[in-house]
């Protein structure tokens, strides 16, 4: 890890603690219990969660065995957009050459909580006896949608 050291010199004690966490396997990976960061506003959690993919993908953890799940579509972008800018840089500093993430260490499970889902139970509709091209509707949906067809309907009758 020492050659990546410098994608890791913005962390502080608790948040190096935290990307830390675990002992590599000799095979590749890393052994370690559960870990659960808890902080304000600010105190640099994404920043902390970015560093902890960039080290288990440098230790050679698979990118499609991580999950990162977030609320919003906005932070779900953010955090993966500085996953991947911090994966970058500690990929430059181990090879010493381009900052661009390798396609096979793009993060396919990065993404809102209701996106990932959606994901899911398409994947796995017919084992759950589902429709793959379901629909899903929020509790505005049927407002809107009735909405629709009655002034659809006013319009065309006129």
């Amino acid at each position: 890890m020492s050659s990546t050291n410098s994608a890791f010199d913005t962390l502080n004690a608790a948040q190096r603690d935290a990307v830390m966490h675990g002992e590599p396997r000799s095979g590749g990976g890393i052994q370690a219990s559960p870990l659960l960061v808890i902080a304000g506003a600010g105190t640099g959690k994404t920043s902390t969660l970015a560093h902890r993919v960039a080290r288990l993908l440098l230790a050679g953890v698979p990118p499609e065995r991580l999950l990162l799940l977030t609320f919003t579509r906005r932070a779900a972008l953010e955090m993966t957009r500085r996953a991947q800018k911090v994966m970058a840089e500690a990929f430059a500093a181990q090879s010493n050459s381009t900052t661009r993430v390798p396609d096979h260490l793009r993060l396919p499970w990065s993404g809102t909580f209701h996106s990932i889902g959606n994901r899911l139970i398409r994947e796995y509709a017919p084992r759950l006896g589902l429709d793959p091209g379901f629909s899903v509707l929020d509790r505005g949906t049927p407002r809107t949608s009735w909405t629709s067809c009655v002034t659809g309907s006013a319009t065309r009758r006129r």
